[in-house]
C-alpha cells in the first residue's frame, strides 16, 4: 500500500523557554488581551460639541387660564403647548411674538409663594411707544409712560396678573455701551452719595 504523500503536523515539543523567550510570549499575550475595564469619562458640554442654551422660563401661576389670557390676549404671545386636567388648565408653554423664546406658565401648589422680589422679566421691542399705547388701549394700566434709564435704554415696568415684574424696553443704539457703570460713577460723585458714605 503505498504512503500517503501528505505529511502529519509535526509534534509540538516542550522545550524549555529560556527568559528572552519567555518575555516575548509574555509580550505577546499583553497585546491579544483586552484593555481592563474603565469608568467612562462624563460626559461634558465641551466634550459632546454642545453649548448651553436658554430654553425658557417658568412662571408659577396662581390662575393659568388668566395669566395666560395676559401674555396671548396683551403681549401676543402665541400658545406653543397646554396640559389640562379635570377641565383646569395646569400648564400652556407660549413662543414670544418676535422670536424663539419662550415661557412656561405652571399652576402653583397650594400654599406656594409665587412672586419673587428677585426675578424680573425683560421683553424687547422696537417701537416701545406705540406697543405701549396699544396695550392701554386694550385696558393694560401703565404705572408710567416708557422712559430713557439711566444706562440708556428706553423702559416701561409692568405687573402680570400674579405680580411678576416685567420690563418692556428697548436698548437701541446704546445696547452695548457700558453706560450702567458710566451712570454709577457719576452718581458717587453726587453730595448726598459722598454723605452716605461718611
Amino acid at each position: 500500500m503505498p504512503k500517503s504523500s501528505a505529511r502529519k503536523p509535526a509534534k509540538k515539543t516542550s522545550a524549555k523557554k529560556t527568559p528572552a523567550k519567555k518575555a516575548v510570549a509574555k509580550a505577546k499575550l499583553v497585546k491579544k488581551a483586552k484593555p481592563a475595564a474603565k469608568l467612562a469619562p462624563v460626559a461634558t458640554v465641551e466634550s459632546i460639541g454642545e453649548k448651553l442654551t436658554f430654553n425658557h422660563a417658568m412662571i408659577y401661576s396662581s390662575d393659568v387660564a388668566k395669566s395666560l389670557e395676559f401674555y396671548r390676549g396683551m403681549l401676543g404671545f402665541k400658545v406653543v403647548d397646554e396640559f389640562l386636567h379635570d377641565g383646569i388648565l395646569l400648564y400652556a408653554r407660549l413662543r414670544a411674538p418676535g422670536g424663539d423664546g419662550t415661557i412656561a406658565l405652571h399652576l402653583a401648589g397650594p400654599g406656594i409663594a409665587i412672586t419673587s422680589d428677585g426675578v424680573r422679566l425683560y421683553f424687547e421691542i422696537r417701537n416701545l411707544d406705540d406697543f405701549c399705547r396699544k396695550l392701554q388701549a386694550k385696558g393694560l394700566y401703565l404705572p408710567t409712560a416708557p422712559k430713557v434709564m439711566p444706562w440708556g435704554w428706553r423702559h416701561v415696568y409692568i405687573n402680570d396678573p400674579d405680580g411678576h415684574e416685567i420690563s418692556l424696553y428697548w436698548a437701541g443704539e446704546m445696547r452695548m455701551q457700558k453706560t450702567v457703570m458710566a451712570a454709577a460713577r457719576r452718581i458717587e460723585k453726587t453730595p448726598l452719595a459722598k454723605s452716605a458714605v461718611r
